[in-house]
């Protein structure tokens, strides 16, 4: 069997809202660095949604590390933290359209190839999702290939209380144009 190099890049962090924007421009860096500009804005935006699900409700920290891994026909993101709790995404028909929360698993899931969750260890998850990168990828000498695990579909997750979301914010008021007319 013919092993295909891949390109791998790991942050870990705390999941603050100020360090979510950080890794959001340090995935977007890498995947210009990488040459692959189409997937930015999906990789981004899921990497937000999971990153704010450690946020709001992993426990006992907010340690987590991100990884995103380039294979020749899939981009996979990654992330691992310290809460075995694993998500249930919402039914989009159960969140009232003006809901602030609820929704990050749905849209992961909807600009995604594939997503999944899975146990890692006794004390922690991993949320992925996979981007595929077959038109975008260009071939570029890699350090020495990594092997990797096989592929398969993400499992149905066991039916589980969902995790509650933190309180809306206060409605704020209308944005006002600074330009006169």
């Amino acid at each position: 069997m013919i092993s295909h190099p891949s390109r791998h890049c790991t942050v870990e962090l705390q999941a603050l809202p100020s360090r979510i924007g950080q890794i959001r421009r340090i995935v977007s860096a890498q995947l210009r660095y990488w040459h692959m500009d189409p997937l930015i804005d999906r990789a981004a935006l899921g990497v937000t949604e999971l990153l704010t699900n450690v946020h709001q409700h992993a426990r006992p920290d907010k340690s987590c590390t991100v990884e995103i891994e380039l294979l020749p026909d899939r981009l996979t993101v990654s992330v691992r933290d310290h809460d075995p709790r694993l998500p249930v995404a919402a039914d989009l028909k159960d969140v009232a359209p003006l809901d602030t929360c609820g929704r990050g698993l749905a849209m992961v899931a909807a600009l995604s190839e594939s997503w999944g969750a899975r146990p890692d260890g006794d004390e922690g998850k991993v949320v992925w999702f996979t981007l595929p990168a077959r038109a975008e990828a260009k071939p570029q000498r890699a350090g020495a290939p990594r092997g990797t695990a096989r592929e398969r579909p993400a499992p149905r997750l066991p039916e589980v209380e969902p995790i509650g979301c933190a309180p809306a914010a206060a409605p704020r008021a209308p944005a006002r144009s600074a330009v006169a007319g």
